[in-house]
Formats: C-alpha cells, structure tokens, sequence
C-alpha cells in the first residue's frame, strides 16, 4: 500500500509537470536512456525518469527522450557498455558499478570516509573534480555529469547486531565499490546486486546485510521485513553522487546549447534529489521505528576504527592500480581536506552546538 501511495503521488507530481510545461516539439534528437533502476524504483528509479521527462521538457523537443529501466533494453550492469559502443547516448547510474572497468570511477560516486555532497559538489564543480572524471571517462568513450545525490547514507541492514570487528568476520553483505573491498578486509563476503535484486537475497538469507540509501528510500524497499538492526550512520557513502553518462562522440556532437539543456537538467535532478532526501529521511525513520519495530544502532568507535585501517589500505591498493587511479585519489583526498576544513571550523562547528543548545539527535 505504501509503494503503491508512493508511486502514484511522484506520478501525479511529473503530470502536473507535463501539463505546465510548453508545447513539444515532434522534430528533433532522440536520446536513448538506460537506467541502473527498475522502472519507477522507489527515489532513485523515479529520479532517473524525471531526470529523462526534463531534458525533454526543457529542450521542447529539441532532445527527445527514450528511458529504458533496468532490464528493459539492456541489465542494470550492463548499462556501462552499452553507452559507451553507442548503441544508446546515454545512462543514468551510479559510478561505482564501473569499479571492474576502473577502480577510480568510484571516487565520482563515494568512497568510505570521502566527502559529503556540499563537498563533492564544490570539488566536481570549481576544484577540478570535472577535469579528472571526463578524463577518466574519455579513456571508455563516455563523458559523465552529476546527476543526483542521496545525502549521507545509513549503515546499513543487519540481522544481527554489530558489537566489534569480530562481529562482520564470516557475514554476507551486498555492498559495492571501494566500501566493498573495505568491508572484504574484516571478513565480509560481499556481493554487487542491482537494487531490483536486493530485497530477494535478503529475504532468502542469501546475503545477511546490505547498505542501500537512507529511511525515506529503505521504508519502500521492506528490508525491515528481514533484517531488525537497522545502523544509521555509515563510513561507505557520505555522499553518494549519481550521474548521467553519454556516448562522448554523441556528446561531442550536440551543439553547446544542447549540452547546456541536458547540463541544467542533471544538476536540476541532482539537488532536488538531494534535497527530497533531506525533507524526508526523519519522517521515515520514525515510521520504520514506530511502525515496524526496526531497531537503531550506531557502530562503536571500536568498528569505526577498524574501518578506518581498512579503508587505508583500499585507498593504497586503489592507487597502485594505475597513474589515473593516484592522480584522482591524491586529488580528491587533497580537496576533500581543504574543502572539509572550513566545513569543521564553520558549519559543523555550528550545527553541533546547535543542536547541542537546542536538544536535536
């Protein structure tokens, strides 16, 4: 009933849309889309197709959008090669699936202990994180762009509590990227799954624990179904940025306005996902609490600790993969202690005393 409620309120809200918006042309490019989401996927899946209606919308048809969810032209993970042979211009995922094709596509999604969005968007945006990523992506023919954000992610779902280090040795968990091969030093199996997949292998035991987003897109997901133990903050993605990859020799091809429409679009998507999540993640929290007796824990410092060694040695290995890998994980490191600086000594510094003076968390 709540998916239900869910998908016809972001259904109503992208007609009313429609109906505002001016006339279509019926001339013009088509762009195909391929997702990484199920078609209307509670938050990112819904995100992705108002991201397609809106290039259409805002090109007046300049740009006519085909979107193809996860499974309907193309798997969620073969997204990556089908963009890049040009058989589609474009998908919308999450960079860290490509971690096989490159370790450092990670970095241009999240990576453990990395930086927040207001931080990662200031690094893409003025401090060079663009130049690096359409580096990295011209080397698979591609050219990416932010195209949404989930905030700070959860720790994750777990069917047992996590109490020490020793607790994650021998647990089956779906986490992708560097938190993946973080997670894999201190004894985690660790898989990969669509998020169409999730649900399933939690539900059969197949995987003991997943990470996914935060409560307002986990409630749709019914993890709570399998696992009680739900840890609010995690080292994996502080973060998490999504994008729009394109066929580059397409993207190359498109006059400098098209490129600004399709530009405007992706970082229109990218707050207003950021910003969905932000309005609704408490609301949901208490709603998993209160209405399905999920249980919330925070991780000891003893296991953030041991995720901290751990993810020292991922950023080492990730740098001895290539000259790319070590120019972008210095960079990003670099700015992430620049940009993150006058965050601690301003608006952390506040936001703790805030909330310390008035009682908040």
């Amino acid at each position: 009933m709540e998916r239900r409620k869910f998908l016809k309120g972001a259904a109503i809200a992208g007609t009313g849309a429609a109906l505002a918006a001016p006339a279509i042309a019926q001339s013009g490019k088509t762009m195909t889309i391929v997702s990484t989401w199920g078609r209307d996927f509670p938050g990112l899946g819904i995100s992705a197709q108002r991201l397609a209606e809106r290039i259409t919308e805002l090109s007046q048809g300049e740009l006519r959008t085909e979107y193809f969810a996860a499974g309907e032209r193309v798997g969620a993970f073969d997204s990556f090669d089908e963009v890049a042979s040009g058989n589609s211009q474009a998908y919308i995922g999450a960079e860290y699936y490509w971690a096989g094709k490159h370790p450092a596509f990670t970095y241009f999604t999240a990576v453990p202990f990395g930086m927040t969005v207001p931080e990662h968007n200031a690094w893409i945006k003025y401090a060079g994180g663009q130049e690096l990523w359409d580096k990295l992506s011209a080397e698979f023919g591609l050219k990416a762009i932010m195209a949404g954000a989930t905030g700070t992610q959860a720790g994750g779902w777990f069917n047992k509590e996590i109490n020490s280090p020793e607790d994650l040795n021998g647990l089956k968990m779906r986490i992708p990227g560097l938190a993946g091969a973080l997670m894999s030093k201190l004894g985690v199996s660790t898989v990969s799954l669509p998020g169409g997949q999730i649900y399933e292998n939690l539900v059969s035991g197949s995987i003991d624990a997943t990470e996914w987003v935060g409560p307002y897109n986990d409630y749709f997901m019914k993890f709570y179904e399998a696992a009680k133990y739900y840890y609010t903050a995690g080292m994996h993605e502080p973060g998490a940025a999504l994008c729009l990859g394109t066929n580059k020799a397409w993207w190359d091809s498109l006059s400098a306005h098209e490129q600004a429409i399709i530009t405007a679009a992706c970082y229109e998507e990218h707050a207003a996902q950021a910003e969905e999540a932000s309005a609704n993640n408490g609301a949901y929290l208490a709603r998993l609490v209160d209405d399905h007796g999920v249980q919330t824990r925070t991780f000891n410092d003893d296991v953030w600790d041991a995720f901290g060694e751990a993810a020292a040695e991922v950023f080492e290995e990730t740098r001895d993969h290539s000259p790319m890998a070590a120019e972008i994980n210095d960079d990003y490191q670099a700015k992430m202690r620049e940009i993150g600086g006058w965050r601690a000594v301003a608006e952390i510094e506040y936001s703790n005393q805030r909330n310390r003076i008035l009682g908040i968390g």
